[in-house]
């Protein structure tokens, strides 16, 4: 439920702007998402403009919960119909063969095309008021390509100042507060069930256990022939300060080093390590995955504000449940991995 006339007014207004071909960033439940009318290709190539993305890299569109699934595909297997039933509307994107009259634009060349009904109830008054509910938006989430991902609105303003003055590639920017899940959605590949099954291209906080349950199979991991899809590159997700992943019987031998050679450093942890005063900066994050998946983005983007030389991110235990978040962090630090080293060479 929309909370007031005038933000519904907004919503009808952002609804004009999507129909105009211009970008509009808007609350999942996930994060924030940069959206343009998915069948328009010159509105699709503004989000690359805007992100600086690569032009082969896919968008999700995202479907009204009574929008035309089969106007968008070619066909809806018998698991689609399932998963859609136990986890749409929410945070689940199915990779399914598109169909040929939409334009490849969204979906980087490929046949496919990944397709999600958002539970977010901005998201969702936007998307029924967006060509009357028959229309799809192509939404990535509202930051530079690579970045860290935005949960809030005011994350939004921030990566995007240029792009959201007036006159700017962004239209508006429609804030629903604080987005509910924190990381982006699980990505179920559907276009190769005869050959491989249902294959998770990206975890995310419906796990590959609740897949499991739902499909009677565990997905398959991703081969070298999986689609490409939104958020699985090696390196992603990441601040501008480098991320370092060190376990927790690790972490307090590696903060006494850096300190010892005088450097600057902030320290994201979830179990209870008691840190030196001359710490730069740190954020506890809950010892629990659904909570800390919520947090990790605004810690994260915290933390960079505090111009560290290194953030230090206690690793997540490795059972399923944490797949999501410690998917995310994984890519955060994968350009990093020789930071410590030199670090503690002093350069």
């Amino acid at each position: 439920m929309l909370s007031s006339q005038f933000e519904q007014l907004q919503i009808e207004r952002a609804a004009r702007e999507l129909e105009a071909g211009r970008l509009v960033a808007f609350p999942t439940e996930t994060v924030y998402g940069l959206g343009a009318d998915a069948e328009n290709p010159e509105a699709v190539a503004r989000i690359y403009q805007a992100k600086g993305r690569p032009s082969n890299h896919p968008v999700i569109v995202h479907l009204a919960p009574e929008a035309d699934l089969s106007y968008w595909v070619k066909d809806i297997p018998a698991q689609a119909h399932t998963l859609i039933k136990a986890f749409w509307p929410g945070p689940l994107t199915l990779i399914l063969k598109r169909a040929a009259h939409i334009p490849d634009a969204v979906s980087g060349g490929q046949d496919s095309i990944g397709v999600r009904c958002p539970s977010h109830p901005v998201a969702q008054a936007l998307l029924r008021s967006f060509k009357a509910g028959k229309g799809g938006v192509a939404a990535p989430s509202a930051n530079k390509f690579g970045h860290v991902s935005p949960t809030t609105a005011q994350h939004v303003i921030n990566e995007f100042e240029q792009e959201t003055r007036s006159g700017g590639l962004i239209a508006s920017v429609l804030d629903g507060g604080q987005s509910e899940v924190g990381i982006e959605s699980t990505i179920l590949d559907l276009t190769r069930l005869a050959t491989h099954g249902p294959v998770l291209l990206r975890p995310g906080h419906i796990t590959s256990s609740q897949l499991e349950q739902v499909l009677g199979v565990a997905p398959a991991a991703p081969d070298v022939a999986a689609p490409r899809a939104s958020g699985t590159l090696d390196a992603h997700y990441a601040p501008n300060t480098p991320v370092v992943l060190i376990a927790g019987e690790q972490l307090d031998a590696c903060i006494e080093q850096l300190l010892a050679a005088g450097k600057r450093i902030a320290v994201m942890q979830y179990q209870e390590h008691v840190l030196p005063p001359s710490v730069t900066a740190f954020q506890q994050m809950p010892a629990e995955p659904v909570a800390y998946a919520h947090d990790v983005y605004a810690a994260l983007r915290s933390l960079d504000l505090a111009h560290a030389e290194v953030i230090l991110v206690e690793a997540l235990p490795a059972d399923k449940a944490w797949q999501g978040v410690s998917d995310r962090l994984r890519r955060a630090a994968f350009d990093s991995r020789d930071v410590l080293d030199r670090l503690l060479a002093g350069h």
